[in-house]
């Protein structure tokens, strides 16, 4: 998919690389200077790839840009996440519980960077800056998983989802080290619904259900197109009563970190 309006990204690519040849210097000569490689350098340039905070930093001083990146990156952020996400953002965040049941992929708040991006590169649908923003919109939300006090989470997943390939294999291992560190927390567990328990209620979709600080429930459906988002009662007490069902048919905390790691051993 080609075309359409520059993105906060691209712009900010855009003005790097003005800022670079209006100062003589090529992408090596910068990359040199910020300790980059030149081809992040040019993938940062051309939109395909969303700068750390660190990139920007040394950017700005090696440019002498007077905080002129910074204060695009933050604008990347902001736009980073779709306006149809924006509102579950605002939910997650105040969030003091989190139930997420995924039957096809691992659940976004546990995905790598490169899990991510293989997800949303493999839909064929976006450009390459959108991509990036979207797994810029990702990682920023895991940090409700390390702020003071952070939501308690339990994940419920497929067992196909873990032998689903997405990416190369390096993305695979990359994924189940990454679920294996997370399960070591106390406020984060993992379960995994066997391929034994056959048909099971979370074959309807994937869903999530949030409890807020008043302790109301919020629930968060997707479609091919946006998500849906309900707090009405009669919603969410049907997927709590599907929530329940799943928990019964999935695999206790333990279980399910011993058949992850089996699981990581087809993928090394």
């Amino acid at each position: 998919m080609t075309g359409g309006p520059m993105s906060t990204l691209e712009f900010l690519g855009a003005e790097l690389r003005r800022a670079r040849r209006e100062r003589g210097l090529s992408q090596e000569d910068l990359a040199q200077q910020i300790s980059y490689s030149s081809s992040l350098v040019g993938m940062v340039e051309i939109g395909h790839r969303t700068p750390s905070q660190d990139f920007i930093t040394r950017a700005d001083a090696a440019l002498e840009a007077g905080g002129l990146f910074e204060r695009l990156l933050t604008l990347v952020r902001a736009d980073s996440a779709p306006p149809w996400l924006r509102e579950w953002i605002s939910v997650e965040r105040e969030a003091t519980l989190i139930r997420w049941f995924e039957p096809s992929l691992i659940p976004g708040l546990l995905q790598t960077e490169q899990y991510a991006r293989a997800v949303l590169h493999g839909g064929g649908m976006l450009r390459a800056s959108e991509i990036e923003q979207r797994v810029s919109s990702r990682m920023d939300r895991q940090e409700v998983l390390t702020r003071d006090h952070p939501p308690e989470v339990v994940a419920v997943i497929d067992e196909t989802v873990l032998r689903r390939t997405i990416g190369e294999p390096a993305v695979m291992i990359e994924q189940f080290e990454h679920l294996l560190r997370l399960t070591e927390h106390s406020h984060v567990s993992l379960h995994v619904v066997p391929t034994d328990a056959g048909m099971h209620a979370g074959l309807a979709g994937p869903f999530i259900l949030v409890r807020v600080p008043d302790g109301g429930e919020v629930a968060h459906l997707d479609s091919a197109l946006r998500a849906h988002i309900t707090d009405r009662p009669d919603d969410v007490d049907n997927l709590q009563r599907r929530w329940e069902s799943l928990r019964g048919e999935a695999l206790p905390r333990r279980a399910s970190r011993d058949l992850i790691r089996e699981l990581a051993k087809s993928w090394t």
